[in-house]
Protein backbone atom coordinates (compact mmCIF):
# COMPACT_ATOMS: atom_id res chain seq x y z
CA UNK A 1 0.00 0.00 0.00
CA UNK A 2 2.80 2.55 0.93
CA UNK A 3 4.86 1.83 -2.37
CA UNK A 4 1.53 2.49 -4.37
CA UNK A 5 0.48 5.61 -2.25
CA UNK A 6 3.88 6.85 -3.44
CA UNK A 7 3.62 5.45 -7.07
CA UNK A 8 0.06 7.52 -7.31
CA UNK A 9 2.35 11.04 -5.81
CA UNK A 10 5.18 9.86 -8.40
CA UNK A 11 3.10 9.62 -11.41
CA UNK A 12 1.58 12.74 -10.74
CA UNK A 13 4.89 14.64 -10.55
CA UNK A 14 4.42 16.37 -7.65
CA UNK A 15 7.02 19.51 -8.40
CA UNK A 16 5.87 20.05 -11.77
CA UNK A 17 2.17 20.20 -10.03
CA UNK A 18 3.17 22.43 -6.92
CA UNK A 19 4.87 24.96 -9.94
CA UNK A 20 1.57 25.04 -11.43
CA UNK A 21 0.02 26.04 -8.46
CA UNK A 22 2.19 28.35 -7.10
CA UNK A 23 2.25 30.13 -11.28
CA UNK A 24 -1.43 30.57 -10.98
CA UNK A 25 -1.31 31.94 -7.75
CA UNK A 26 1.47 34.45 -8.51
CA UNK A 27 -0.53 35.14 -12.14
CA UNK A 28 -3.59 35.72 -10.45
CA UNK A 29 -1.85 38.76 -8.07
CA UNK A 30 -0.09 40.18 -11.02
CA UNK A 31 -3.36 40.35 -12.59
CA UNK A 32 -4.90 41.72 -9.58
CA UNK A 33 -6.04 45.19 -10.19
CA UNK A 34 -5.74 46.25 -6.14
CA UNK A 35 -2.84 43.62 -5.11
CA UNK A 36 -5.15 40.78 -3.55
CA UNK A 37 -5.32 36.86 -4.33
CA UNK A 38 -8.88 36.60 -4.14
CA UNK A 39 -11.01 32.64 -3.24
CA UNK A 40 -11.17 32.03 -7.02
CA UNK A 41 -7.85 32.26 -7.43
CA UNK A 42 -7.06 29.50 -4.90
CA UNK A 43 -9.83 27.41 -6.53
CA UNK A 44 -8.20 28.34 -10.09
CA UNK A 45 -4.57 27.00 -8.18
CA UNK A 46 -6.59 23.91 -7.20
CA UNK A 47 -8.26 23.47 -10.24
CA UNK A 48 -5.25 23.73 -12.29
CA UNK A 49 -3.33 21.37 -10.06
CA UNK A 50 -5.81 18.61 -10.13
CA UNK A 51 -5.82 18.57 -14.03
CA UNK A 52 -2.11 18.77 -14.30
CA UNK A 53 -1.84 15.91 -12.64
CA UNK A 54 -4.37 13.73 -14.93
CA UNK A 55 -2.38 15.43 -17.56
CA UNK A 56 0.45 13.17 -16.15
CA UNK A 57 -1.24 10.33 -15.35
CA UNK A 58 -3.28 10.03 -18.75
CA UNK A 59 0.48 10.79 -20.86
CA UNK A 60 2.02 7.93 -18.84
CA UNK A 61 -0.61 5.32 -20.14
CA UNK A 62 -0.09 5.88 -23.47
CA UNK A 63 3.31 6.15 -22.95
CA UNK A 64 3.53 2.80 -21.23
CA UNK A 65 5.94 1.17 -23.80
CA UNK A 66 8.43 3.81 -24.53
CA UNK A 67 8.94 4.41 -20.93
CA UNK A 68 9.95 0.61 -20.54
CA UNK A 69 12.72 1.62 -22.58
CA UNK A 70 13.08 5.54 -21.68
CA UNK A 71 12.07 5.56 -18.10
CA UNK A 72 11.37 1.92 -16.32
CA UNK A 73 11.56 3.40 -13.11
CA UNK A 74 8.24 4.65 -13.38
CA UNK A 75 4.92 3.86 -11.51
CA UNK A 76 3.44 2.27 -14.48
CA UNK A 77 6.17 0.95 -16.94
CA UNK A 78 7.96 -0.83 -13.38
CA UNK A 79 4.50 -2.20 -12.86
CA UNK A 80 4.16 -0.77 -9.30
CA UNK A 81 0.88 0.84 -10.22
CA UNK A 82 -1.89 -0.72 -12.57
CA UNK A 83 -3.18 1.06 -15.69
CA UNK A 84 -6.57 0.12 -14.41
CA UNK A 85 -5.92 2.39 -11.27
CA UNK A 86 -3.84 4.78 -12.80
CA UNK A 87 -7.14 5.20 -15.64
CA UNK A 88 -9.37 5.52 -11.93
CA UNK A 89 -7.24 8.74 -10.89
CA UNK A 90 -7.11 10.07 -14.30
CA UNK A 91 -10.91 10.90 -14.55
CA UNK A 92 -11.48 11.93 -10.80
CA UNK A 93 -8.60 14.47 -11.35
CA UNK A 94 -10.12 15.59 -14.55
CA UNK A 95 -13.48 15.88 -12.38
CA UNK A 96 -12.37 17.61 -9.81
CA UNK A 97 -10.32 20.26 -11.57
CA UNK A 98 -13.16 20.48 -14.07
CA UNK A 99 -15.83 21.20 -10.68
CA UNK A 100 -13.33 23.38 -9.13
CA UNK A 101 -13.41 25.54 -12.31
CA UNK A 102 -17.43 26.25 -12.03
CA UNK A 103 -17.09 27.87 -8.85
CA UNK A 104 -14.91 30.53 -10.74
CA UNK A 105 -16.52 31.40 -14.07
CA UNK A 106 -17.58 30.50 -17.34
CA UNK A 107 -14.72 31.07 -18.46
CA UNK A 108 -12.47 29.12 -16.25
CA UNK A 109 -14.48 25.85 -17.29
CA UNK A 110 -14.06 26.50 -21.01
CA UNK A 111 -10.43 27.04 -20.37
CA UNK A 112 -10.40 23.51 -18.05
CA UNK A 113 -12.29 21.66 -20.38
CA UNK A 114 -10.03 22.42 -23.88
CA UNK A 115 -7.12 21.89 -21.45
CA UNK A 116 -8.55 18.57 -20.26
CA UNK A 117 -9.39 17.84 -23.95
CA UNK A 118 -5.76 18.97 -25.50
CA UNK A 119 -4.18 17.01 -22.84
CA UNK A 120 -5.63 13.73 -23.56
CA UNK A 121 -5.60 14.12 -27.31
CA UNK A 122 -2.33 15.49 -26.95
CA UNK A 123 -1.05 11.98 -25.28
CA UNK A 124 -2.97 10.22 -27.30
CA UNK A 125 -2.00 11.43 -30.89
CA UNK A 126 -0.52 15.20 -31.34
CA UNK A 127 2.65 14.50 -29.60
CA UNK A 128 4.09 12.41 -31.73
CA UNK A 129 3.85 15.11 -34.56
CA UNK A 130 7.21 16.92 -34.57
CA UNK A 131 7.23 20.25 -33.05
CA UNK A 132 2.80 20.45 -33.18
CA UNK A 133 3.41 18.19 -29.57
CA UNK A 134 6.28 19.96 -28.26
CA UNK A 135 4.35 23.79 -29.50
CA UNK A 136 1.20 22.28 -27.74
CA UNK A 137 2.46 21.54 -24.26
CA UNK A 138 3.78 25.07 -24.47
CA UNK A 139 0.80 26.54 -24.89
CA UNK A 140 -0.91 24.74 -22.20
CA UNK A 141 1.63 25.66 -20.01
CA UNK A 142 1.34 29.52 -21.14
CA UNK A 143 -2.83 29.20 -20.32
CA UNK A 144 -1.95 28.73 -16.79
CA UNK A 145 -1.19 32.08 -16.32
CA UNK A 146 -3.79 33.44 -18.32
CA UNK A 147 -6.16 30.97 -15.93
CA UNK A 148 -4.75 33.18 -12.97
CA UNK A 149 -5.92 36.35 -14.98
CA UNK A 150 -9.42 34.52 -15.55
CA UNK A 151 -9.49 34.58 -12.05
CA UNK A 152 -9.40 37.60 -11.23
CA UNK A 153 -10.94 38.72 -14.53
CA UNK A 154 -8.27 40.42 -15.90
CA UNK A 155 -6.96 38.21 -18.65
CA UNK A 156 -4.64 41.52 -20.06
CA UNK A 157 -1.83 41.12 -17.63
CA UNK A 158 -1.56 37.83 -18.12
CA UNK A 159 -0.21 38.04 -21.98
CA UNK A 160 3.47 38.69 -21.26
CA UNK A 161 3.90 36.36 -18.43
CA UNK A 162 2.46 33.36 -20.37
CA UNK A 163 4.13 33.77 -23.57
CA UNK A 164 7.17 34.02 -21.49
CA UNK A 165 5.89 30.76 -20.02
CA UNK A 166 5.40 29.37 -23.34
CA UNK A 167 8.76 30.31 -24.93
CA UNK A 168 10.72 28.52 -22.11
CA UNK A 169 8.41 25.45 -22.31
CA UNK A 170 8.54 25.16 -25.90
CA UNK A 171 12.81 24.92 -25.57
CA UNK A 172 12.32 22.34 -22.41
CA UNK A 173 9.51 19.79 -24.45
CA UNK A 174 12.53 19.66 -27.38
CA UNK A 175 15.60 19.02 -25.00
CA UNK A 176 12.96 16.69 -23.56
CA UNK A 177 12.69 15.06 -26.88
CA UNK A 178 16.42 14.57 -27.62
CA UNK A 179 16.65 12.97 -24.16
CA UNK A 180 14.28 10.69 -25.10
CA UNK A 181 15.20 9.99 -28.76
CA UNK A 182 16.20 6.12 -27.92
CA UNK A 183 13.05 4.95 -26.88
CA UNK A 184 10.72 7.16 -29.45
CA UNK A 185 13.09 5.75 -32.49
CA UNK A 186 11.99 2.18 -31.29
CA UNK A 187 8.80 3.16 -30.83
CA UNK A 188 8.14 4.91 -34.31
CA UNK A 189 7.53 8.33 -32.78
CA UNK A 190 8.59 10.97 -35.23
CA UNK A 191 9.96 14.18 -32.95
CA UNK A 192 12.06 16.44 -34.44
CA UNK A 193 15.51 14.96 -32.73
CA UNK A 194 14.43 11.91 -34.27
CA UNK A 195 13.97 13.31 -37.40
CA UNK A 196 16.01 16.10 -38.31
CA UNK A 197 19.17 15.05 -35.84
CA UNK A 198 20.79 16.46 -33.04
CA UNK A 199 22.49 19.59 -34.60
CA UNK A 200 19.60 20.78 -36.63
CA UNK A 201 17.63 20.32 -33.03
CA UNK A 202 20.51 22.38 -31.76
CA UNK A 203 20.37 25.30 -33.75
CA UNK A 204 16.29 25.68 -33.49
CA UNK A 205 16.77 25.71 -29.63
CA UNK A 206 19.28 28.19 -30.03
CA UNK A 207 16.72 30.32 -32.35
CA UNK A 208 13.86 30.12 -30.14
CA UNK A 209 16.65 31.00 -26.61
CA UNK A 210 17.52 33.92 -28.56
CA UNK A 211 13.83 34.95 -29.45
CA UNK A 212 13.11 34.38 -25.21
CA UNK A 213 16.49 36.32 -24.18
CA UNK A 214 15.06 39.30 -26.62
CA UNK A 215 11.83 39.33 -25.39
CA UNK A 216 12.47 39.23 -21.40
CA UNK A 217 13.52 42.72 -22.23
CA UNK A 218 10.12 44.28 -23.88
CA UNK A 219 8.38 44.58 -19.88
CA UNK A 220 11.46 46.70 -18.64
CA UNK A 221 12.12 48.38 -21.82
CA UNK A 222 8.37 49.48 -22.22
CA UNK A 223 8.26 50.65 -18.50
CA UNK A 224 6.01 47.73 -17.81
CA UNK A 225 7.67 45.94 -15.24
CA UNK A 226 10.15 47.61 -12.37
CA UNK A 227 13.65 47.70 -12.20
CA UNK A 228 13.66 44.19 -9.79
CA UNK A 229 12.21 42.66 -12.76
CA UNK A 230 15.06 43.47 -15.14
CA UNK A 231 17.67 42.37 -12.46
CA UNK A 232 16.38 39.28 -12.30
CA UNK A 233 15.96 38.48 -15.63
CA UNK A 234 19.96 39.64 -16.63
CA UNK A 235 21.26 38.23 -13.74
CA UNK A 236 19.41 34.65 -13.31
CA UNK A 237 17.17 33.95 -15.47
CA UNK A 238 19.12 34.66 -19.06
CA UNK A 239 22.26 33.48 -18.01
CA UNK A 240 20.82 30.37 -16.72
CA UNK A 241 19.55 29.80 -20.78
CA UNK A 242 22.99 30.69 -21.98
CA UNK A 243 24.50 28.10 -19.87
CA UNK A 244 21.83 25.80 -21.29
CA UNK A 245 23.05 26.52 -24.69
CA UNK A 246 26.36 26.20 -23.97
CA UNK A 247 26.00 22.89 -22.04
CA UNK A 248 23.91 21.32 -24.72
CA UNK A 249 26.65 21.46 -27.39
CA UNK A 250 28.91 20.40 -25.85
CA UNK A 251 27.62 17.04 -24.32
CA UNK A 252 24.64 16.04 -25.55
CA UNK A 253 23.95 12.59 -23.22
CA UNK A 254 21.09 11.82 -21.47
CA UNK A 255 22.17 12.45 -18.17
CA UNK A 256 23.30 16.22 -18.99
CA UNK A 257 20.00 16.42 -21.01
CA UNK A 258 17.83 15.31 -18.30
CA UNK A 259 19.68 17.91 -16.04
CA UNK A 260 19.26 20.67 -18.51
CA UNK A 261 15.32 19.86 -18.49
CA UNK A 262 15.49 20.53 -14.47
CA UNK A 263 17.55 23.49 -14.98
CA UNK A 264 15.28 25.10 -17.39
CA UNK A 265 12.19 23.80 -14.56
CA UNK A 266 14.09 26.12 -12.12
CA UNK A 267 14.49 29.20 -14.53
CA UNK A 268 10.99 29.13 -14.87
CA UNK A 269 10.69 29.64 -11.05
CA UNK A 270 13.33 32.31 -11.18
CA UNK A 271 11.08 34.09 -14.03
CA UNK A 272 7.95 33.66 -11.92
CA UNK A 273 9.68 35.51 -9.26
CA UNK A 274 11.12 38.26 -11.29
CA UNK A 275 7.41 38.78 -12.54
CA UNK A 276 6.03 38.39 -8.90
CA UNK A 277 8.78 40.94 -7.74
CA UNK A 278 9.27 43.36 -10.74
CA UNK A 279 5.01 43.73 -10.86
Amino acid sequence: MYKKVLAVIKICRPLNVFIVFITVIVAGFICSKNNEIPVQTFLAAVSASFITAAGYIINDIFDVKIDKVNRPFRPLSSGILSTNSAIVYYLVFSLTGLLSAIFINYTAVIIAVLTITLLFFYSYKIKSIALIGNFSIAVITGLTFVYGGVSVNNISFAIIPALFALLINFIREIVKDMEDIDGDIKNGIETFPSKFGFSCTKNFIVIISTLLILFTCYPYMFRLYKIEYFIIVMSIVNPILVYVLVSIYKNDSVSNLNKLSFILKLDMIFGLSAIFLGK
